[in-house]
């Protein structure tokens, strides 16, 4: 379906719902998923839902499942409103934007960011054991339940899209030995339930000072140690210590009420140990896939934050099960100058490059003078990305407006463009830092320099400043010609 296409079913099968109201859509940015998201807004009303567009339908039907199946036992799920007739459009109750990732960005490790971790805990041990119950783990998506095959195929991910692209030398026949050994301990785990599988903060949504539960359709049956090692040893989070171990102290006395047996402590931390090295494992491979493969600049940045957690725990933690070679590699994985390699180079104090940023339109202004006398640079020519200047609603606005900016991320290949760019430029940019160049001209260019290359120009300002916190000069040379 095409951007416009999907706005009109959304439109449509909100009208369902809210019958002669006029809707706003909105979409969501994108992370890792292929899923798209999008906020609606009926205008009678303070409600807004949240829409989901998926081709894959057994995905949709697995979380339409879930959440209906959460919400019986009063777990804080989304309520799934409508579905359209061909299954990949659904409306579910919109718990706000505000996520307990951004709450603990925003405070710190505040008293009241702890006790939503808490709280969030407490839930999940509640839907884990609950939801248990009654559960049809045929419904899962992939795997019914989270076993040496899947555990297995866990560190595989890890081993063939972070590990080998290392080229680091090792006996392949001896590494596959010690994953049998290690996915063979932890698939024998004494506790065994409902297993959330992406239990991170950033699909935890807090709402009037309560937690909310998202994107769950992962789930399947397995240990309830690998949510919790999820939640609490998330590389972004970057939880301290304490906080580590006083919330699995928390989370241990929950399940201590709701389990059928006294909770075995000794053994449950155990084993919780070996599930936190999977997921730490499970997410180097995410990030390998998305950064290195797919070179998305999010994840590429978040290699170091999940190389310096793995670092940690192997120097403070300890799986009680030997795995000689493969544990040799992770502490190859962990050194500095390895680390270093996936660091990005920031600008000192004393850096003198300054990184001018500039839109211009070929038809008025043509290629911009070189004011610097060095010659060179970058220039973008955007005319090859769909012109929101072509449609009357677009026309007397710019690349600094919303509706411009939703269009141009929704309806056109610029975020392909850019990621391209945003590769180029850095590249570029990390070695006039080493070398201590000061110049560096970064053009865009499109017909009339109003939308696609400001557009263009504003998010590699942005781009820069957070990567390399580099000095920019941003200027838009046709500015005084935009129709207003």
């Amino acid at each position: 379906m095409t951007a416009s296409e999907i706005n009109k079913a959304i439109e449509h099968l909100t009208q369902t719902l809210y019958p002669g109201t006029e809707i706003t859509i909105e979409k969501i940015p994108q992370s890792g998923s292929d899923r798209a998201y999008f906020r609606v807004k009926p205008q009678d009303t303070r409600q807004c839902l949240i829409a989901t567009y998926s081709e894959n339908l057994r995905e949709n039907e697995t979380f339409i499942y879930f959440s209906k199946h959460f919400g019986s036992i009063g777990a804080p799920v989304p309520e799934v409103l409508a579905i359209n007739e061909t299954g990949n459009i659904y409306l579910q109750q919109d718990f706000g934007n505000q996520s307990l990732l951004n709450m603990l960005e925003a405070q710190g490790t505040s008293a009241a960011v702890y006790s939503l971790y808490q709280h969030s805990l407490k839930a999940l041990a509640h839907l884990q054991i609950k939801a248990d119950e009654n559960l049809d783990y045929n419904r899962c998506i992939t795997s019914r339940e989270f076993g040496q095959q899947a555990i297995m195929s866990d560190l595989l991910y890890f081993k063939y899209y972070f590990l080998d692209t290392l080229q680091l030398p090792y006996d392949k026949e001896k590494l596959m030995n010690d994953f049998e050994a290690l996915s063979s301990y932890l698939a024998h785990v004494s506790y065994r339930y409902f297993m959330f599988r992406d239990f991170q903060s950033r699909n935890i949504m807090v709402q009037d000072g309560k937690v909310h539960f998202i994107d769950f359709q992962g789930g399947m049956k397995g240990a309830l140690q690998y949510d919790v090692a999820s939640l609490l040893w998330q590389a972004k989070a970057n939880l301290p210590d304490d906080w580590k171990t006083g919330l699995l102290h928390d989370y241990m006395d929950e399940a201590d009420k709701l389990l059928p047996r006294v909770l075995d402590r000794t053994l449950f931390v155990s084993q919780y140990n070996g599930y936190v090295l999977i997921r730490l494992l499970q997410v180097l491979g995410a990030y390998g896939f998305r950064g290195l493969f797919e070179r998305k600049a999010h994840f590429l940045s978040s290699i170091p934050l999940a190389l310096r957690n793995l670092q940690w725990f192997l120097q403070n933690k300890q799986v009680v099960i030997s795995f000689p070679v493969f544990e040799a590699l992770l502490h190859q994985l962990v050194e500095e100058k390895l680390i270093s390699r996936f660091e990005t180079k920031k600008a000192s104090e004393n850096s003198l490059l300054e990184i001018t940023i500039q839109s211009f339109s070929y038809i008025r202004n043509g290629y911009p003078e070189d004011a610097s006398g060095n010659g060179g640079g970058f220039v973008f020519d955007m005319r090859g990305i769909l012109n929101p200047g072509r449609y009357e609603p677009y026309k007397r606005l710019s690349g600094l407006d919303k509706p411009v900016t939703d269009f141009l991320e929704q309806q056109s290949h610029m975020p392909r463009f850019l990621n391209s760019v945003f590769d180029l430029v850095d590249l570029t940019v990390e070695n006039y830092l080493e070398r201590g160049f000061e110049q560096l001209t970064v053009s865009f260019g499109c017909t009339g320099g109003q939308h696609r290359s400001v557009y263009a120009a504003e998010a590699l300002n942005r781009h820069l400043k957070n990567k390399f916190a580099v000095k920019t000069r941003l200027l838009h040379l046709n500015k005084e010609n935009w129709q207003s």
